[in-house]
């Protein structure tokens, strides 16, 4: 029996690239030979760690799990033993052929897991340098087909005026989308929704650019982090799963400091977070608002419900039994992802709980769902955010 699969291409709004060796060290100038990150041998773990400034950051395998036979905290000791496609770029066209994804949405794993480690660094214009090498980097990681490789960048959120040359430098280059932080307080900066941020919210609204939240991205310690991705079993998915739940305060944030209404020509997306809580999100908050007094603290303002629905966005991975409603009531909002070659991505192997490649997890998600709403959910919506063509 044909499915709507077989016509509608698959856009893979969350994957990851691991960052090569040779990164920095290949692409900052040579006055900072000496201090450019790079891959470690840390004698007690067996493997080598990434090193930036003087901290001893995650393995450089750490992040590459897809296909990886065995559980976590096990992972690949060095880049040879993962699986080439996570940081080859025409491994990784290969692999997206056979899982049936026609384009994927480009994140990073170090840069944006310990952004804080390069934001230490003592040469302010070395932290700089270093996010824009990572920005060339992934572009050229693109450029083996621009067209289903597609770079969000990372920007140097410590320094405002910065931040914007390198946004606009970036987009000129092919980057398809803005990453930042749910909770830059963490961090010692005001919160997004302060004045501090307002010249690069105006700039990224004038380029035409999504703002992503990807939970690696977000307000764990750099010990929470290590002890989540250290921990087995039980104890991981304990630590895990409010992680993953952690969007839900950064959506609530924008919307209810009028963020949200302030930009109303940014899209903001909820990445690597699920998407099934976000129906009860926007009855919680409308019920709140008009019961605590919202309407009348900011009569300007709309109901929350009212900017979810026009400006946010979720991604979906491993949801079946709640997916549909949610699609049912957000079929504007939703997207698809494949969090590859993470841990918990639908890339499958001896230990995956994926029931299939990620294009049978799509499938099955979408039992009795429309077509022309499945159609949004895979391709219009992530075609729209990113400026995608759709395929011949």
């Amino acid at each position: 029996m044909s499915t709507i699969f077989e016509t509608t291409p698959i856009i893979d709004s969350d994957s990851h690239v691991v960052e090569p060796a040779d990164l920095w060290t290949s692409r900052l100038a040579s006055k900072w030979a000496d201090d450019a990150p790079r891959p470690q041998w840390d004698q007690a773990a067996g493997e080598e760690r990434w090193q930036v400034g003087t901290e001893l950051l995650r393995g450089v395998g750490e992040y590459a799990q897809a296909g990886w036979n065995e559980h976590p905290p096990s992972h690949p000791r060095s880049l040879k033993d993962a699986d080439p496609a996570s940081w080859d770029s025409a491994r990784r066209l290969e692999r997206m052929d056979e899982y049936g994804i026609r384009a994927q949405v480009l994140y990073p794993n170090i840069l944006g897991f310990s952004a804080t480690a390069f934001m230490k660094l003592p040469d302010p214009q070395l932290a700089i340098a270093c996010v824009s090498a990572y920005n060339d980097f992934l572009v050229d990681f693109a450029a083996a087909d621009p067209q289903r490789l597609l770079p969000v960048m990372m920007l140097p959120f410590w320094d405002v005026e910065a931040s914007i040359a390198e946004m606009h430098r970036a987009a000129d280059n092919g980057h398809r989308g803005v990453l930042l932080a749910a909770h830059y307080d963490k961090v010692g900066f005001p919160h997004l929704w302060e004045p501090r941020w307002e010249p690069l919210l105006k700039a990224i609204e004038e380029r035409g650019l999504s703002v992503n939240f990807h939970i690696g991205f977000n307000d764990i310690s750099a010990e929470e982090h290590a002890r989540t991705l250290e921990s087995p079993g039980d104890e991981h998915t304990r630590y895990a799963v409010p992680v993953i739940m952690g969007n839900v305060r950064v959506i609530v944030d924008i919307v209810c400091t009028g963020l949200c209404h302030r930009f109303p020509g940014i899209n903001f997306v909820s990445v690597e977070s699920g998407a099934s809580w976000l129906p009860y999100l926007m009855e919680s908050l409308d019920w709140n608002w008009k019961g605590h007094g919202g309407h009348k603290a900011r009569p300007e303002m709309e109901l929350p419900s009212f900017y979810v629905k026009r400006q946010v966005y979720g991604s979906f991975w491993f949801e079946r039994e709640s997916i549909a409603h949610t699609i049912d009531l957000l079929q504007d909002n939703i997207m698809f992802e494949t969090d590859f070659p993470h841990p918990v991505s639908l890339a499958p192997g001896p230990v995956s709980a994926a029931d299939g490649n990620p294009r049978n997890m799509a499938e099955l998600a979408m039992a009795g769902v429309p077509d022309d709403i499945v159609r949004k959910v895979f391709w219009d919506n992530a075609a729209r955010l990113y400026n995608v063509k759709t395929p011949i």
